[in-house]
């Protein structure tokens, strides 16, 4: 298991955009994850990461760390976003890996939190992130917010 930072390893960006853009993306918000990506590389911010996790050369999962989730607490950052395993890898604790290296960025970015924003409840307890509050997104949806200290 590799996890690859588009910042540390630009030449995977093509290939990064590409796995973000088929998981996430629709037609109107491709652009939002090829130009948030490319200028990601270089940027002298702390903020934002964008990672894949490669399993013998395959992209087998992604995740984002960013400065806000498209979510009300905007003073609440960074966030994790943008995480996906892979349906036929998921069970393994992959997202281990993703975190691993969000928190290390995280801690090198000198924050001493890192959020996430989700709709799933039991999963991202077993990592270490508690509840902390509910927030609204601009479509008019809300999510869970959680938190973990490093």
């Amino acid at each position: 298991m590799q996890v690859i930072s588009v910042r540390e390893q630009p030449e995977y960006m093509t290939q990064i955009i590409d796995y973000f853009q088929k998981k996430w993306g629709t037609p109107e918000s491709n652009k939002v994850y090829e130009n948030c990506i490319e200028h990601s590389v270089s940027t002298t911010n702390s903020l934002p990461h964008w990672y894949v996790l490669m399993e013998h050369e395959q992209i087998i999962g992604c995740a984002g760390l960013i400065t806000n989730d498209f979510i009300s607490r905007m003073d609440l950052y960074p966030w994790l976003c943008a995480v996906y395993i892979e349906p036929a890898k998921r069970g393994n604790h992959y997202f281990k890996y993703l975190l691993d290296k969000a928190i290390e960025d995280t801690r090198k970015g000198g924050f001493t939190h890192l959020y996430l924003s989700t709709d799933l409840e039991g999963y991202y307890e077993q990592y270490g992130f508690a509840y902390v509050d509910t927030g609204y997104h601009p479509w008019g949806e809300h999510s869970r917010i959680y938190s973990i200290r490093l």
